[in-house]
């Protein structure tokens, strides 16, 4: 039987993730769920716990009781893109993740067959150009005014956490969920509050080694209704950055 410690630590990590004991379960591998780890009936194997530590960078040692350091890599926490695409010219794409997909989109984010499922689009702006871009569709309202049900962002890549502005809005990428939230980081501190425009929604604060990405909003399109199929999408798209492309050289000039 587990100690004490052990078995409450492996709970309140659980809990605090926001899982029910049968999604933990699913997640780290188990069968069924995570309950009778919890009672101390079944021993922590060593599976859970290198899953603990590869996806929540949980310490093992803190898990047994022998550290108070709870995560390892504490100041690492990667936010680079898993996965990047690329055309038959070897330009990056532009991976377009709708609605449907942010639903799968933690738990494929290193699955590189899956995101050939979804459209891709190199977008012939110099701007967008040296830099990873994704487009991401907005769900919820707890970024209105700004950001509407169904618009899209486009949104670069940012390398670390560091790299974040308050001033900014960002697509979070959580270990179950995609958010578009604004960004608020006290320097020297492992957590960070999200924080929605919509002040119906309170800031929340969240441990830094629950994000997986980040993509810091660039621009946002509204689509016609039109816009439903992916050929719609695309072909919509493709006119958004001619139109684009073609104020960049008024510009310009």
């Amino acid at each position: 039987m587990e100690n004490e410690i052990t078995l409450k630590r492996f709970t309140d990590v659980r809990r605090e993730l926001g899982h029910t004991q049968a999604e933990f379960a699913k997640i780290l591998g188990i069968s069924n769920t995570t309950a009778d780890i919890e009672r101390g009936r079944t021993k922590l194997s060593g599976k859970v716990v290198a899953e603990l530590l590869r996806q929540f960078k949980i310490n093992p040692l803190w898990l047994f009781g022998e550290s108070t350091e709870r995560y390892l890599e504490t100041s690492n926490t990667s936010v680079i893109p898993k996965v990047v695409t690329v055309d038959s010219s070897d330009n990056e794409n532009m991976v377009l993740v709708n609605a449907k997909a942010a639903a799968g989109y933690p738990q494929n984010i290193q699955d590189t067959s899956w995101y050939k499922q979804l459209p891709a689009f190199d977008i012939p702006l110099p701007e967008f150009r040296n830099a990873s871009y994704r487009g991401f569709q907005i769900e919820g309202d707890s970024m209105l005014p700004n950001l509407r049900p169904g618009e899209w962002v486009l949104a670069k890549a940012i390398e670390d956490i560091a790299h974040v502005s308050p001033n900014k809005m960002y697509v979070v990428v959580l270990q179950d969920a995609v958010l578009v939230k604004k960004i608020d980081k006290t320097p020297g501190s492992n957590t960070v509050t999200l924080i929605s425009l919509n002040e119906t929604y309170p800031p929340y604060e969240i441990d830094s080694h629950q994000i997986q990405e980040i993509w810091q909003v660039n621009s946002k399109i509204t689509f016609g209704v039109d816009a439903t199929t992916e050929k719609g999408l695309l072909r919509q798209l493709q006119e958004s950055m001619e139109e684009l492309k073609s104020q960049f050289n008024q510009n310009k000039g």
